[in-house]
């Protein structure tokens, strides 16, 4: 069991190997699916699972809490149960198969129905080959993207049953199960069904992809919008859309022409037609509840519909789902209040198909007393929130724009809100400013505030789990300061950031990032260059570098760290170059030793062979395993120096008292050099 300090480390560690991504989900709970799965089997048994028991607690806390009107009489039964011939998917997975049921998520539903658009991303989060028929053991799984790492959640398929009907998400047709099934694991991973009433459908959106989700309010829509629709859709984003509602009276009011407000829509097509003469667009929304259709202009029976080609008539409206209905563009952006859109990459709405986007991702904690400090509005505690510096260099190659500026986008996302419902509370106000700083590498105090403005901001303060806004700026050093709106507000978060890099230029922006209050640099971009041949830095040399410089065991750096390791960098750099005598990129055996040298290593023959043999690939070493070899051997002669204080340049010890580094590595050297009774000097 790792705890402290030593799990964080174990915590970084299995992260830079892959886990918490797409092909290597973190097991959600610790419970792994193929080993219960194989259990049951070989005991003959179907699936309770304990972690979320067919139990009232699992339904809700309040309107569907245990003894309330609205689970009384409930029942928990698996499919088969429920059906002869119960089936996870029939004919793939389709809009129909998703209808709402005594549950006010029609959000995350909305989320589910665009979902069913893209293959490629249903199969992500629902997994292929799960049945009722082969190896059937009452145990299902799907996987979904939480706060910067993809988690694998197991469930047994136990249903809620009221009067012998599913009490939430069914299909149409009775029989197909996979939207059940998904709606209980999304439930499992926020605490219960009644937490997932009420929401965004960008969050279902985002813990479906990883992307990140941008809002445009239609009222003030860009004039461009229906192309931005229409690429987004071309690229499998996700897309939702809602009418607000005045007040408590106005949720889930249907509208003369029969639209829901305050009501969770999927976007799910867009059609230009030729109607009567000229060019009309149309665009394609369904309800999650499965029926309660748009009455109006291109509705299932308007009159409209005979002002078209018939052909073109017949095959979209075959294509058209329960729930399902054409309208105007135009009368879209009349009646509806808000679009929201989930970018699978947050570049999907660019037509530079040449650019992709880095991202950069901070854990971090409002905590009252410490780093909950309230918005700008709070001066006097504002100062002390989490403060997160970047470095914007990469400007925008946009021949038509004269302005020099760096686009990059910021999302700031709460965590795991939905599950401290049960003790009252929910989503906090959150928001983020963004301010220029000229050299300053220190967590900024009050003073600095009172004298500088944002240079921008979140829109707003809003109670929803993420704020995002894409901006641009020019070039320069900047300071990003997430906060909730009201002081001693206590949460923890996620701040994303997405910058712009070019396919043309291999090297990347320099983000140097952290927060100098929390010391949570945990991470760098790599450096890559023209004359070196080399992909970057490897994940085994930036764990090295963190180890080198961490002086407090909490695998991050502070900033100030970082600095003096990106100048030890460039340092290294500069000799790399100076000693590739043959500008090849790389250096052989004989220039490495040289190099070593220059930079203040002074070994014995049998050490310098070790060096080689475990750095060198065909006595060819490139830059990465250069300063992999630096770092370790500047960790090495740290780790002697100290054990050498009387500055003889010689030590005895046995094989007990060698001190243990967090680098195996280091380790490893340590003990070698001690049985080697090796005497070095550092001249540096």
């Amino acid at each position: 069991m790792f705890t402290g300090i030593s799990g964080r480390i174990h915590k970084d560690r299995q992260r830079a190997g892959g886990l918490g991504s797409v092909q290597q989900a973190v097991k959600y709970l610790n419970q792994d699916f193929q080993a219960l799965k194989e259990e049951c089997l070989q005991n003959g048994s179907m699936f309770q699972d304990p972690m979320f028991p067919a139990e009232p607690a699992s339904l809700g806390f309040k309107e569907l809490g245990p003894f309330t009107d609205k689970t009384q009489g409930v029942e928990w039964k698996r499919p088969t149960e429920l059906t002869n011939d119960p089936q996870f998917i029939v004919g793939g997975a389709t809009r129909t198969d998703i209808c709402q049921g005594a549950l006010g998520d029609c959000w995350l539903l909305a989320a589910i129905g665009s979902l069913t658009l893209n293959e490629r991303l249903l199969h992500r989060v629902v997994p292929h080959g799960q049945s009722f028929a082969h190896q059937y053991a009452g145990i299902f799984h799907f996987q979904f993207w939480q706060f910067g790492e993809w988690v694998d959640v197991v469930i047994d398929d136990q249903l809620p049953v009221k009067n012998g009907e599913l009490m939430f998400v069914h299909s149409a047709e009775g029989s197909e199960f996979w939207s059940a099934l998904l709606e209980k694991a999304y439930a499992k991973l926020n605490g219960s069904y009644e937490a997932l009433s009420g929401g965004s459908t960008t969050e279902g959106f985002e813990d479906f992809t990883g992307g990140v989700a941008e809002m445009y309010e239609l009222k003030k829509a860009p004039r461009d919008l229906y192309r931005i629709i229409s690429k987004a859709l071309e690229r499998g984003s996700l897309l939702g859309c809602s009418i607000d509602i005045t007040s408590a009276f106005d949720m889930e009011a249907v509208t003369f022409k029969k639209l829901v407000k305050g009501h969770a829509y999927s976007v799910t097509g867009l059609r230009e037609v030729d109607y009567r003469g000229r060019q009309e667009r149309l665009i394609r929304i369904r309800n999650p509840w499965g029926q309660v259709e748009w009455t109006g202009a291109w509705s299932d029976n308007s009159s409209e519909w005979t002002g078209i080609d018939s052909a073109e008539k017949d095959e979209m409206l075959c294509k058209m789902e329960d729930g399902e209905f054409w309208m105007s563009f135009q009368e879209f952006l009349r009646q509806f209040s808000r679009l929201e859109i989930c970018n699978l990459t947050p570049d999907a709405l660019s037509q530079d198909s040449t650019s992709f986007w880095t991202t950069v991702t901070f854990d971090g904690t409002w905590r009252r007393g410490s780093t909950a400090g309230g918005c700008r509005n709070h001066p006097n505690t504002f100062w002390i929130n989490p403060q997160y510096k970047i470095s914007l260099l990469e400007e925008d190659d946009d021949p038509e724009d004269d302005e020099v500026a760096c686009s990059f986008l910021v999302a700031l996302m709460q965590k795991d809100r939905r599950r401290y419902r049960r003790q009252g509370q929910d989503m906090h106000t959150i928001g983020f400013a963004i301010y220029e700083v000229r050299g300053q590498s220190v967590h900024m105090k009050k003073d600095f505030f009172l004298r500088h403005s944002s240079c921008a901001r979140s829109e707003t303060f809003i109670n929803l789990r993420e704020v995002s806004a894409r901006l641009r700026l020019p070039p320069g050093n900047y300071l990003i300061v997430p906060s909730t709106f009201e002081p001693s507000k206590e949460a923890d978060f996620v701040l994303r950031v997405f910058s712009l890099i070019l396919v043309e230029d291999p090297s990347p922006p320099v983000f140097v990032h952290g927060d100098s209050a929390d010391t949570s640099v945990s991470s760098f971009v790599v450096v890559s260059d023209r004359d070196l041949q080399t992909d970057g830095f490897s994940m085994e040399s930036c764990r090295a570098m963190v180890s080198l410089m961490d002086k407090d065991g909490s695998a991050r750096l502070g900033l100030v760290e970082f600095q003096i390791l990106w100048n030890k960098i460039r340092k290294w750099l500069g000799i790399f170059r100076e000693f590739d005598l043959d500008k090849s990129g790389c250096m052989n055996s004989y220039e490495m030793r040289l190099a070593l040298e220059n930079g203040g290593f002074k070994l014995n023959n049998k050490l310098y062979q070790m060096l080689v043999a475990r750095y060198a690939d065909n006595e060819v070493i490139d830059f990465d395993n250069f300063t992999c070899c630096l770092v370790k051997l500047e960790a090495m002669f740290k780790v002697f120096q100290e054990l050498d204080r009387d500055g003889t340049g010689a030590v005895e010890m046995n094989i007990i008292e060698v001190p243990i580094s967090p680098d195996p590595d280091v380790s490893v050297l340590l003990i070698q050099l001690q049985m080697l009774l090796l005497s070095t000097s550092l001249d540096q």
